[in-house]
């Protein structure tokens, strides 16, 4: 939170060196919980943010193993989040008659993650619905979502026929290379974390 002060700083200084280690960074930022959750009992505002976290790993995790009409596997992710930088997984879903444009900005428009779409350089699409799923919405979403992108980022799509989402349309989104600037804006070179002694003697590893 940015009440914590110097712990924001050590933080934002942790991130940086995760993110030399990492192919794909997601942060959420707690000060938006304030915004969307902030007269909830603390343990429900913090289940908020556990609930997003939960659907990221969902989405991606259900994206790439659960069989498909278009199947995306295991490499269509590696090929968009290796070297991906920040990332950001979203989820939305829709009944109305513009349900592909509706679900698309429920999945880009998520309240708790702090990003700028433009110029991203990668999105893996998931598009699920009933038995009345046409190609076109399919193709609607990908290019409302490219329309946010570099005009040279890769783009990998699939989609799913569920009965369950009969005049329902489900779009799970992975986009990498977003800016955020939380994890961009103020750290620029690597610096130096004091650690004391009482954490080395947990045999915790320090990255340098």
């Amino acid at each position: 939170f940015e009440i914590e002060g110097a712990r924001m700083s050590k933080a934002e200084d942790g991130l940086y060196k995760l993110r030399q280690h990492v192919d794909t960074a997601i942060v959420i930022e707690n000060d938006k919980l304030l915004d969307i959750a902030g007269d909830m009992p603390l343990d429900q505002a913090f289940g908020v943010a556990d609930e997003l976290i939960t659907t990221m790993i969902k989405g991606v995790t259900e994206t790439i193993s659960k069989p498909s009409l278009v199947n995306l596997d295991y490499a269509d992710v590696q090929a968009i989040m290796n070297q991906g930088g920040v990332a950001v997984v979203g989820y939305g879903e829709s009944d109305t008659k513009n349900k592909g444009e509706e679900a698309i900005h429920e999945a880009l428009s998520n309240p708790l993650l702090d990003v700028e779409f433009e110029g991203a350089n990668g999105a893996l699409l998931h598009v699920a619905g009933g038995s009345d799923l046409t190609l076109n919405e399919i193709n609607d979403v990908g290019q409302k979502v490219k329309h946010h992108l570099d005009s040279h980022a890769q783009v990998i799509w699939g989609a799913r026929v569920k009965e369950e989402l009969q005049g329902k349309l489900q779009v799970i989104s992975i986009i990498t290379g977003v800016e955020s600037p939380y994890v961009l804006g103020e750290v620029e070179e690597e610096t130096e974390t004091e650690v004391s002694g009482d954490v080395n003697d947990l045999g915790i590893e320090v990255i340098e």
